[in-house]
C-alpha cells in the first residue's frame, strides 16, 4: 500500500475527535462507505449517524470507506490499490459488508467504481457468496433505487433507526447470503432488488413487475415515528469536514410546506419535531466536544422552539437555512457575527412561486434580506433555480430585478447567488414533468450573470446543466441506466452531449409523462397520494 496515502489517512485520524477502534476478530465487519470525498462524507448527518450506530454495536466494527480526493484517483487505479479503511487501512474486499451512504445521484458512478477499485464484481448476479454483502440506504434509496437495483444485493428503503437494527439481527443468526435475502424481504422497508423481474413494452416503458421468493409487491417506506429516539447526531468531529468542527443534530424531520419541487417535503412527511427538553440536553453534550453546532433540518424556521435553542449560552450555532418570513427576522438577531446566513427564493417573479407553490412575497424575501445583512452576517446566500416548469424570460427578468432591489436595500455584506437547473423528482408533483434542453439553460444562465455583472458585493454561481440533466437521468430512470452508470464509471463522462446505445436519454429527461404511465418508483410505497400529486401537477401548470 502507497506510503502517501498511508500518511494522509493517518494525518485524518490526527484531526478527528470521536474515531471509533475496534478488533475485527470475531465481530461482523462493515466498511461504511460513502462515494464521495471525505470533506463531503463528514458532513452528512447521515453517515455520521450510521458509524455511530453500528459500532454501539458489541459485536460489530463499522469502519469508514470514502471515494478518493480527485487528485489521487489516477494514481490509485494505475497502481491497482483497493479503496481502504480509514481506522484499520484493510481493503473493501476484506470486510463482510459494504454499505453504501448515497445522498447525490451524482455519485452513483462513484460507487461502482469504489466496487470495481475493490476486485469485486459490480452486479449482485456474478458475486458469489465469498464477496462481501453489498447494501445501501441514504435518502436516494427512498424515491428511486432502480438505477442501482442489479449491483445492490439490500436497499433499505426509509429511514433506517429501525430497520437496520432489524437486519443486523437477522444477519447474526447466520445461515448464508440465500437465507439472509429471503428473511429480509420480509423487512418492512427493506428491498432485495434480485427478486423482482421488470417488462417492457415496445415504446420502452414499464410494462410489468413481478416479485418472487414472496416478497411483497409494494415496498413501504420505513418512517420512525418519535426522532427524539433516533441516533442521528455527529460521532466524528473533525476541521477537515465541510462543517469543520462542528457537531450536527437534527431538530427537526420533514417539511409542511410541500413546495411542489421538493423531495424531502414529500417523502420525509410526517413532519417530526424534537421535544425541547431533548434537544437542549443533546446541545449540553455536544457542547462539552466542541463549541459548533449545527441544527438540521428543512425549514428551521417553522421549528417551534428555534429561539430557546439559539438562547443557549456557550454554543455557537450555525444553521442550514432560513425561510423568508417574519420569524426568521428575530432568529437572525440570534445568529449576529456569522459570516452567512442562506434563504431560498427559488424563483424571482411571485408568479413563478406560485406555480411551485412556494409560499413567500417579495416584500417577505426583501425584509428578511434586509435582516441578515444589517445583522454583522458577512455574506447573505440566495438559492434560485431555473428550468422550473412555465418559466419564461419573464422570470429571469424578475430574478435579476429581485437581487437588485435587495443590493438597492442595502449596501452592506455580500450577495452570492447559487443557481441551480431544476430537475424533476419522484413522489412530488413535478415528477411526470420534462427538464428545459442544455441550449435554453445556458441561455438563461448568461442572462443572469450579465444582468448581475455590475452590481457591487454580487456574485453569482451555477452547477453545471449537464450534471444536471445527469441527475435527472439518474432520479428518473429505471434498471436500464444501470448500463450508463457503468460506462460512466469507466469514465465516459460525457453521455449526455453523446447519447447511449443502451438507454435513449431524451425519452426520459425531455419528455412529458402521463399519469396512466407506471414509472419506475411506483412499486414503493412513500405514504404519498399518487392522484393529489397529479392533482397539483395540474394546479401548477395553471397558475
Amino acid at each position: 500500500m502507497s506510503r502517501k496515502f498511508l500518511d494522509k489517512a493517518n494525518l485524518l485520524l490526527s484531526k478527528e475527535k470521536g474515531t471509533v477502534f475496534k478488533d475485527p476478530g470475531g465481530r461482523i465487519n462493515i466498511a461504511l462507505c460513502y462515494p464521495n470525498r471525505y470533506s463531503v462524507g463528514m458532513s452528512s448527518l447521515g453517515f455520521q449517524g450510521i458509524y455511530g450506530f453500528l459500532n454501539s454495536q458489541a459485536d460489530v466494527v463499522c469502519e469508514r470507506i470514502f471515494f478518493p480526493d480527485h487528485e489521487d484517483l489516477e494514481e490509485f487505479e494505475n497502481s491497482r490499490m483497493e479503496p481502504f479503511s480509514l481506522e484499520s487501512q484493510r481493503p473493501l474486499s476484506a470486510f463482510d459488508i459494504i454499505a453504501f451512504s448515497v445522498s447525490f445521484e451524482n455519485d452513483y458512478p462513484h460507487l461502482l467504481k469504489l466496487l470495481k477499485m475493490g476486485h469485486i464484481p459490480i452486479r449482485t448476479s456474478e458475486r458469489g457468496d465469498h464477496y462481501p454483502l453489498v447494501i445501501m440506504g441514504g435518502v436516494c434509496a427512498f424515491y428511486n433505487p432502480e438505477p442501482l437495483a442489479d449491483f445492490m444485493d439490500v436497499i433499505f428503503i426509509g429511514e433506517a433507526e429501525e430497520m437496520l437494527g432489524e437486519f443486523i439481527s437477522l444477519y447474526r443468526r447466520g445461515g448464508g447470503r440465500a437465507l439472509l435475502l429471503e428473511q429480509s424481504a420480509h423487512i418492512d422497508g427493506v428491498y432485495i432488488p434480485a427478486y423482482y423481474r421488470i417488462t417492457y413494452d415496445a415504446d420502452g416503458k414499464i410494462a410489468g413487475r413481478t416479485a418472487a421468493h414472496g416478497a411483497p409487491d409494494r415496498i413501504r417506506k420505513r418512517t420512525i415515528t418519535d426522532i427524539s429516539r433516533s441516533f442521528l447526531r455527529s460521532s466524528v468531529i473533525t476541521p477537515e469536514a465541510e462543517f469543520s468542527n462542528m457537531f450536527l443534530l437534527e431538530a427537526m424531520r420533514g417539511c409542511p410546506w410541500s413546495c411542489r419541487f421538493c423531495v424531502a417535503g414529500h417523502i420525509y412527511r410526517p413532519v417530526r419535531k424534537k421535544d425541547l427538553a431533548q434537544l437542549e440536553n443533546e446541545v449540553r453534550a455536544a457542547s462539552e466536544k466542541t463549541q459548533k453546532i449545527g441544527l438540521i433540518g428543512p425549514s428551521l424556521s417553522d421549528y417551534p422552539h428555534a429561539e430557546d435553542v439559539l438562547k443557549m449560552e456557550g454554543v455557537d450555532f450555525s444553521i442550514t437555512s432560513l425561510r423568508a418570513s417574519a420569524k426568521s427576522g428575530r432568529l437572525v438577531q440570534l445568529m449576529k457575527g456569522h459570516k452567512s446566513i442562506s434563504i431560498a427564493p427559488e424563483a424571482g417573479t411571485q408568479r413563478l412561486r406560485n406555480v411551485i407553490n412556494k409560499k413567500i412575497t417579495d416584500e417577505d424575501i426583501y425584509e428578511t434580506a434586509r435582516l441578515i445583512l444589517e445583522s454583522e452576517v458577512e455574506t447573505l446566500r440566495l438559492y434560485f433555480m431555473i428550468g422550473l416548469p412555465t418559466e419564461t424570460m419573464h422570470d429571469i427578468d424578475g430574478l435579476i430585478e429581485l437581487v437588485k432591489t435587495i443590493r438597492k436595500n442595502t449596501r452592506r455584506g455580500y450577495i452570492r447567488l447559487s443557481v441551480s437547473t431544476f430537475v424533476p423528482k419522484p413522489f412530488t408533483p413535478f415528477q411526470w414533468h420534462p427538464m428545459e434542453p442544455l441550449k435554453s439553460i445556458k441561455e438563461k444562465l448568461r442572462m443572469i450573470k450579465k444582468g448581475l455583472g455590475q452590481e457591487k458585493g454580487v456574485r453569482v454561481f451555477h452547477d453545471v446543466p449537464k450534471h444536471a440533466h445527469l441527475q435527472g437521468l439518474f432520479a428518473l430512470g429505471d434498471r436500464r441506466i444501470g448500463r450508463v452508470l457503468e460506462r460512466l464509471a469507466d469514465e465516459d463522462t460525457d453521455i449526455i452531449k453523446k447519447g447511449s446505445p443502451d438507454v435513449d436519454i431524451a425519452h426520459i429527461i425531455f419528455r412529458r409523462k402521463d399519469f396512466a404511465e407506471t414509472l419506475p418508483w411506483d412499486f414503493i410505497d412513500a405514504g404519498v397520494d399518487r392522484e393529489h400529486l397529479w392533482e397539483e401537477y395540474g394546479k401548477a401548470l395553471s397558475a
